[in-house]
């Protein structure tokens, strides 16, 4: 994939590989409905203790709708042995690289609460596929209670997760208020890596096996998150089901709510929020409702879904 510029009004173009692929990496293995590798990495959690001393950090700043954040940037080969490749089935899912749903999610957001659709504010959430963590420290500095950062690579924590949450949350952005400087502060941020299909093992808030949708009575170590978060996660059909069975899991009963940005389609590997949507819509447990569409020309449709129980 061609670098983009420093530029913080750029984000890169969702492609998966570079107009080269390397042998071996194809993109059949996408098309497929079933996991196309093992074995799966472990399930962790990182420690903020344990990032990266050994990878080169920088930082630019992106401008959202007026709030400033940072944007961290790590060289892929000094974290993995290859570089110009925006995933390696089982070993790198792209978290390192900043992709445009990210942004298109913190902006809704920002909509959603200035419309009075949403508050974080002493809410658990819970961003899956986090990669730099943007919509999820968005969260944060908004007051929630817990966030929790979620991404395949315990790498990509290490490396860019939990440094980039630090910087944004000590520069306290004057665009947000000054009011939210406690809540800065006082945010539970925890760290989770591992594949969608376990790692509901780890996380602090989740529902349990029997999902208890009807229940009044929420069962599992916690009562799960009233919000979570993901952007660019749909591209993998074999991921699809996997992905949607843990949003069940880990949802607060019955006012939980799901932001997703995705493309329309990813073109070329199968995925796609439509896609998404066709399995929810089969399942029948959650509504959905699309909340911004953005055609900017610059890559296919974009669009950002929210999900809640019928």
């Amino acid at each position: 994939m061609e670098q983009q510029p420093s530029n913080s009004s750029k984000m890169e173009t969702f492609r998966l590989f570079d107009g080269n692929p390397q042998p071996g990496f194809g993109l059949n293995f996408l098309e497929s409905p079933e996991k196309p590798f093992s074995p799966l990495p472990p399930c962790v959690e990182v420690l903020p203790s344990q990032v990266s001393s050994n990878v080169k950090y920088t930082v630019e700043s992106v401008d959202i709708d007026g709030i400033t954040l940072i944007k961290g940037r790590v060289n892929t080969k000094e974290v993995y042995a290859f570089s110009n490749l925006d995933l390696v089935p089982g070993k790198y899912e792209g978290g390192l690289k900043l992709w445009e749903g990210s942004v298109d999610l913190v902006k809704t957001l920002q909509s959603e609460m200035q419309d009075g659709k949403l508050s974080l504010a002493g809410k658990r959430v819970l961003e899956l596929g986090c990669g730099h963590g943007l919509p999820g420290i968005f969260a944060c500095l908004m007051g929630s209670s817990s966030v929790h950062f979620q991404d395949f690579n315990a790498e990509v924590l290490q490396s860019l997760t939990i440094p980039n949450v630090n910087a944004n949350i000590q520069q306290k952005p004057k665009s947000i208020g000054t009011d939210m400087t406690e809540c800065n502060t006082k945010t539970e941020t925890r760290f989770f890596a591992g594949d969608w299909s376990e790692v509901q093992n780890i996380l602090p808030y989740v529902r349990g096996d029997d999902c208890g949708i009807n229940s009044d009575q929420e069962v599992g170590n916690g009562g799960g998150y009233d919000v979570i978060l993901m952007a660019e996660t749909v591209y993998a059909i074999y991921a699809l089901p996997t992905l949607y069975q843990l949003l069940k899991k880990c949802l607060t009963s019955p006012h939980g709510v799901v932001y997703m940005a995705a493309k329309k389609h990813y073109f070329g590997v199968g995925g796609g929020s439509r896609r998404f949507l066709s399995i929810v819509e089969k399942d029948g447990v959650l509504a959905s409702t699309m909340v911004a569409e953005i055609a900017d020309g610059s890559s296919n449709l974009r669009e950002v879904w929210k999900f809640h129980f019928r």
